[in-house]
C-alpha cells in the first residue's frame, strides 16, 4: 500500500499500483483516500497540493458534519475544487426523532445482509443515496489531477466510493479487498484522532474497537453482493446515471496504458 504520512491525518493512502483485470495497474497520483483533513497542517496542504497535486477533494460527509466540524485546511486553497456527495440520509442533529431513525436505518442495516449488517449498510448507501454515490465517482472521472475521496474515518463512506471507482475502472476484486481491508491497519490511530473533536467521540466511545474496524469478509461480502443484485458495480453505476463518457474517463483517469 503506498501510504501517505501526514501529520493531520493518518489514513492517508495512493491507490497507484493496483493490479488490473487486463494485466496492466492503476496509476499513481491520481486517486487518494483519506480520513477527517480537518488537522492538516500547511506542510501536509503543501504535499498534497505541490508535490502531489491534489485539485479535487470529494467530501462524502453530512451536512451536519460539514457544519460542525467548519473549514478545513484545504478550503482555501485556490485551485482546488470541492465536492460534497453525503451518502448517507441527511438526518440533522440529535433528537429523539433522530434516534428513532437511526434504530430503524440499524434494524434495516441487518436485514439487508443479516451475515455482515456492515456489508447491510454499505449495500445501503446505494439504496438511499444513489444519486451522490454515483456524483462522487463522477466527481473522481472529471478531476484533472488527483481526486481526494474522504469522509471522517476514511474506512465506510469512503471505502465503499473507492472501492466502486477502482472495480469500475478494471481493479481486480482482491486488490479491492485488501486496499479496503489495509484501513485496518491505522484503526487506533483513526479513533484516537476522531476521540479529539466534539463530532464523532461520542460514536466513537460506544463501540469496541474491534467493531470499527476494516475486515476484509466485508468488502468481499459487498463486492459479491454487487455481482448477485445488481449485475455488478460497471452496471450499477450505468443504470443510476454514470454515462459512457464518465466511465471512459474513469478508465483513463485511473489505469496505466498497456505497452504496445
Amino acid at each position: 500500500m503506498l501510504w501517505i504520512d501526514l501529520e493531520g491525518a493518518v489514513n492517508v493512502r495512493d491507490l497507484g499500483g493496483l493490479p488490473t483485470d487486463d494485466g496492466g495497474q492503476t496509476v499513481s497520483g491520481r486517486l487518494l483516500r483519506a480520513d477527517n483533513l480537518q488537522e492538516l497542517s500547511a506542510s501536509d496542504v503543501s504535499r498534497l497540493v505541490q508535490d502531489i497535486g491534489v485539485t479535487t477533494v470529494v467530501d462524502l460527509r453530512s451536512s451536519a458534519e460539514l457544519a460542525a466540524e467548519g473549514p478545513a485546511p484545504l478550503d482555501a486553497i485556490p485551485g482546488v475544487r470541492h465536492t460534497h456527495h453525503p451518502v448517507v440520509p441527511e438526518i440533522g442533529l440529535a433528537t429523539d426523532v433522530v434516534a428513532e431513525a437511526l434504530l430503524v436505518k440499524k434494524r434495516q442495516d441487518q436485514s439487508r445482509f443479516p451475515g455482515d449488517p456492515t456489508c447491510g449498510h454499505y449495500l445501503g448507501y446505494l439504496e438511499d443515496r444513489p444519486n451522490e454515490v454515483v456524483g462522487a465517482v463522477r466527481s473522481v472521472a472529471h478531476d484533472q489531477g488527483a481526486a481526494l475521496v474522504h469522509c471522517a474515518a476514511g474506512k465506510d463512506r469512503t471505502g465503499v466510493v473507492v472501492a466502486l471507482a477502482l472495480a469500475a475502472a478494471g481493479v481486480r476484486p482482491q486488490a479491492v479487498v485488501d486496499d479496503y481491508a489495509a484501513t485496518g491497519e491505522r484503526t487506533e490511530a483513526i479513533l484516537n484522532r476522531l476521540r479529539r473533536s466534539p463530532t464523532y467521540a461520542r460514536d466513537i466511545d460506544s463501540k469496541p474497537v474491534e467493531a470499527h474496524r476494516a475486515r476484509a469478509e466485508t468488502m468481499t461480502a459487498f463486492l459479491e453482493q454487487m455481482d448477485s443484485r445488481y449485475g455488478g458495480v460497471t452496471r450499477w453505476l450505468t443504470d443510476h446515471g454514470l454515462s459512457a463518457g464518465d466511465l471512459d474517463l474513469l478508465r483513463a483517469k485511473l489505469r496505466r496504458p498497456l505497452p504496445t
